[in-house]
């Protein structure tokens, strides 16, 4: 994963340097001690291209989080713009080797150009392009964050059925570098074309003695060769080729306004001073820092119409901080958990086994009520051993001798109980509209009654049984003896129908598989989990190298890999045209970083078949379980497990609301100042 990224940023550096022959000044010379100087004269310029590049990688999470919070999502609306305009490109000019060449194009000329627009003029001591560049690039990359986290615009390979995303699917290597780095929905605007773009148009609008022709003309080659290959590669739209280049004559104009401002006090000419006076002289910086502190206090006590524009911006700035973060905080934890060691939902309701201090206990809460609080239920003999399973309004609970069942309304003392061994297995199902008890005892499969009738004859095919999982009343198992197949019996009809499942992966990615020294095994695959509605069949299957996730249609009897088919899936949940499932995404055993080591949540709309990303940090989060409303995971926080709940449709806390009302308010108290000022100030100033 790592060498095709370094290989193309070495090619990316090596060719800037190459080129500096062809791109230099007529009259400049070539030298070794530029090379080490330009560090200590521009090292601030450097810090700000850094700044940028370790700042995607944070929104790219925020942005992750903020699409599966709220769903944002505006491609919909491009795709009605455009039609196929671009599937035409792509199939018009399709060919292997352009693909392959405008891949590493792609990647590895972005690289070169971002490094040289700042590294020529910083080499030559261009001092007045270096900094119109530098802040430029800033500018497009700040104007461009609004888009990225609330107008979001998938690429076109993953929206467009016909369509192909030639560059994320060349080789699994760079599929999973792309997929790494990049969330697939930041198209609107391309900063593929707005940082060159607004670098074109520095050395356009700001290189009076044209010195840097040669380097403007191949800036503009590149621009329009780009705007091509992320076209044919199945990255952008042509709208987003036009927002790239709206932010890039908005950023050169912004990094004019504000270049001589900037450089002033970060120019690294005095700012290198100013370090050594902190350093040698702590009393004067303090004395220089209160000054300004007084100064800018004594503007802002009697503001003009710029004073008011800054804080009109700061307002809009904390009231979008305080809808990002309570939109990206949105999972709760579930009330009274401590420790809890397995779980159960149907409707509203969440019943969790939780380990406790003062003993094991049976929590029940309704997720649907205002400042819900878990209720125990009172269960003898309960214990970590014990199961239990919830559908509708009745709780059934196993204790290894009796069978308990509870009225989620009133649970605090059992409606009935059955004598009942302990099962492997238990479920509730439906049979006519009543509920029934499926469970299994030494691997065979027994349907019963609430009172503990049979319903169903067990036959020598419901034996052996190792996995089984029942939706409405259709019931999904599978026998050791046919480890890759789902049997699916309906209650109340006769016959069941099976579902062979294949996890085979392309040989590319199985291949990267046996050289991290976990080699496929797939004649020894077996089936580990199930989630299945009417349409879908969901499971994750163990080819001892990994567990994959395969999706099958039910209808039309198609199955593909749901997830990348080199990382570990489990604990999946199909339920509300939702499928979710817990990852350890891009965890190389062989280089295993912290941040990849603990398993995230996923989930896929399948209506759409848009998947998303609802956890990325450093916790590990497992066994998530679909509800109408909500989404309910397990989550270990250093030594802590507790229940977390997301719930689908965003909503503000009340402290949030709080605060954007009295944003409001005072937005529109500054915005009809600022306005008035500015026509007062213009008015005066027309004045003889």
């Amino acid at each position: 994963m790592q060498s095709v990224y370094l290989t193309w940023m070495i090619s990316a550096l090596a060719l800037g340097v190459i080129l500096l022959p062809v791109f230099k000044p007529p009259w400049a010379k070539l030298s070794l001690p530029p090379f080490v100087d330009f560090f200590r004269r521009y090292w601030v310029h450097i810090l700000i291209v850094f700044a940028i590049y370790n700042a995607k990688d944070t929104l790219d999470q925020i942005d992750r989080l903020l699409m599966a919070s709220t769903g944002l999502d505006m491609t919909p609306y491009i795709w009605a713009i455009e039609g196929n305009l671009v599937l035409w490109v792509q199939q018009t000019f399709e060919a292997a080797w352009l693909t392959t060449a405008l891949t590493h194009f792609y990647v590895a000329g972005f690289m070169f150009i971002c490094y040289v627009s700042v590294f020529y003029f910083a080499y030559f001591d261009d001092r007045w392009l270096a900094d119109r560049v530098t802040l430029s690039i800033a500018w497009v990359y700040i104007l461009a964050v609004p888009f990225y986290l609330f107008f979001n615009v998938r690429v076109t390979g993953d929206t467009i059925p016909e369509m192909e995303t030639l560059a994320y699917t060349l080789t699994p290597e760079i599929a999973d570098w792309f997929r790494r780095i990049d969330p697939f929905t930041n198209g609107m605007p391309s900063l593929h074309i707005g940082i060159p773009f607004a670098v074109w148009l520095c050395l356009t609008r700001f290189d009076d003695d044209r010195r840097w022709n040669r380097y403007r003309y191949t800036v503009f080659a590149y621009t329009l060769l780009t705007a091509f290959t992320i076209i044919y590669l199945g990255i952008h739209w042509f709208v987003d080729i036009i927002g790239g280049m709206l932010i890039a004559g908005a950023a050169v104009s912004m990094a004019d306004r504000t270049s001589n401002g900037w450089w002033k006090f970060f120019d690294e000419r005095t700012m290198n001073a100013r370090i050594v006076t902190v350093l040698t002289r702590p009393w004067q910086a303090w004395a220089w820092i209160r000054s300004r502190i007084g100064r800018a206090f004594e503007q802002y006590r009697q503001p003009t119409s710029r004073e008011t524009g800054h804080i009109a911006v700061v307002i809009l700035v904390v009231v979008a901080a305080v809808i990002t973060w309570d939109l990206t905080h949105r999972s709760l934890p579930a009330g009274g958990v401590e420790a809890p060691q397995s779980a159960a939902v149907s409707d509203e309701w969440l019943a969790t086994l939780d380990n406790q201090t003062e003993g094991v206990s049976l929590l029940l809460e309704n997720l649907s009520a205002a400042d819900s609080q878990a209720v125990r239920v009172n269960v003898p003999g309960l214990s970590l051993d014990s199961t239990h399973a919830l559908q509708n309004d009745l709780l059934v609970v196993a204790n290894g001798s009796a069978l308990l069942m509870y009225d989620v309304h009133q649970p605090e003392q059992a409606i009935s109980t059955l004598d009942f061994e302990q099962p492997e297995h238990l479920l509730l199902c439906e049979r006519a509209a009543r509920l029934v008890l499926v469970y299994t005892v030494d691997g065979v499969l027994e349907i019963t009654d609430l009172e503990g009738v049979p319903v169903l004859q067990s036959e020598e095919t419901h034996r052996d049984i190792e996995r089984i999982t029942c939706a409405g009343s259709e019931i999904a198992f599978v026998t050791s003896e046919r480890p890759m197949e789902v049997t699916v019996l309906q209650l109340g009809v006769r016959g069941e129908v099976g579902y062979t499942i294949n996890a085979t992966a392309p040989a590319e990615e199985d291949e990267i598989l046996a050289g991290w020294g976990t080699p496929v095994d797939m004649a020894n695959a077996t089936i580990q989990s199930m989630a299945f509605d009417r349409e879908y069949l969901a499971v994750t299957v163990n080819v001892s190298a990994t567990d994959r996730l395969v999706l099958y249609n039910r209808s039309t009897a198609e199955q593909w890999l749901a997830s990348n088919p080199k990382y570990h899936v489990s604990d999946i949940s199909l339920d509300h045209g939702i499928l979710a499932w817990s990852v350890r995404d891009h965890l190389n055993p062989l280089a295993p970083q912290d941040k990849y080591l603990d398993r995230e949540i996923y989930f896929t709309e399948l209506a759409t078949n848009t998947s998303f990303v609802l956890t990325s940090d450093t916790k590990d989060q497992w066994g998530p379980l679909v509800l109408e409303h909500q989404l309910v995971y397990f989550e270990l926080d250093d030594d802590t497990r507790s229940m977390r709940v997301h719930t689908w449709e965003p909503e503000l806390r009340l402290y949030s609301s709080i605060v954007l009302q009295a944003g409001v308010l005072l937005a529109f108290v500054v915005v009809m100042w600022n306005m008035w000022q500015r026509q007062s100030e213009r008015r005066v100033a027309r004045q003889p």
